[in-house]
């Protein structure tokens, strides 16, 4: 079942097992519909050594009914008089800002990506040049949705909150059907923020096995353990969500990471790589100057 696994080039970045893992910058709605907010979360993103800075792309009359509620999580970080669509509505980014945040990305070198909620959405996004997609977690168990932004031929970045391993199974067959072979799968526990004991990371690796593909990290818990732990168990790829400041208002702020946090995680993140070496067992050039030293000699005894 699935797709062959191989690497992935989103921009200038090559995604493969064993390699250091793409970091994305979840900026989301942080920038509450402000494209100056959102430029600043661009070069904030870039300066915590993020690899990617995404964003949302949609428009709340085409994902909302009027009378759908709020997400347990939204009534307690927004009004919980105010409806969903009319949060939604304040959140938007207009199409026409999109170039401006697409020119701030690649003057800070920094690589854009945005999740796409309807079909215009991906239409919007793919004529954007955007290098890859990554979907959101209710995309795991809309296969038709998968699919239609797989036929776009690019990579597709999937995470899989709330999924269950047979709704995953039949988005990953669909968006194979494709022809498209680019697709990550993200372990992702869809609460914000969420506890250490839902991250159920050994799930990453199940997937993994399950598809053979590419997978990482999508993270809501509230610092660093958990996206270090999935480095160690093979992550290609990890996500937290991103913001200039956690007090100001917005649904999403109070669970994301701030620049000072970001920035620990991105160096944590290469620290554990780095530790982590290769499976090749042999001395390191610090042991093999010790060898001479440290192990045992023949010698002959005097009696």
């Amino acid at each position: 079942m699935g797709v062959e696994m191989n690497e992935i080039i989103i921009g200038d970045s090559i995604i493969v097992k064993g390699k250091p893992c793409f970091i994305i910058a979840e900026a989301g709605v942080n920038h509450n519909g402000d494209v100056e907010i959102a430029k600043e979360l661009v070069q904030a993103a870039k300066e915590c050594g993020a690899d990617c800075v995404k964003f949302q792309t949609f428009k709340a009359e085409r994902i909302a009914i009027h009378n759908a509620p709020k997400a347990k999580y939204q009534l307690k970080t927004t009004d919980p008089s105010e409806s969903q669509i009319d949060m939604l509505k304040k959140l938007e980014m207009p199409e026409n800002a999109y170039n401006e945040i697409v020119e701030c990305c690649k003057k800070n070198k920094i690589i854009f990506l945005s999740t796409p909620y309807s079909k215009e959405d991906v239409d919007f996004l793919n004529i954007l040049g955007v290098p890859a997609f990554k979907l959101a977690s209710i995309t795991a168990a809309e296969p038709w949705f998968a699919a239609y932004t797989a036929s776009k031929g690019k990579p597709v970045i999937l995470s899989t909150g709330m999924a269950t391993i047979e709704e995953i199974g039949i988005t990953v067959n669909e968006i194979s059907r494709t022809g498209n072979k680019q697709l990550i799968l993200l372990q992702c526990t869809t609460n914000y923020p969420s506890r250490y004991e839902d991250a159920n990371l050994l799930a990453m690796q199940t997937m993994q096995k399950e598809f053979g593909l590419l997978v990482g990290y999508s993270d809501h818990t509230q610092d660093d353990n958990a996206c270090i732990v999935s480095v160690a168990l093979g992550a290609s790829v990890i996500e937290k969500h991103f913001t200039l400041d956690k007090t100001i208002a917005g649904p999403d702020q109070s669970a994301s990471a701030n620049p000072k946090e970001f920035s620990r995680l991105v160096n944590n993140i290469r620290k554990a790589e780095s530790i982590l070496g290769s499976q090749k067992k042999e001395p390191c050039e610090i042991e093999k100057e010790n060898l001479r030293g440290m192990r045992r000699s023949i010698v002959s005894k005097k009696i």
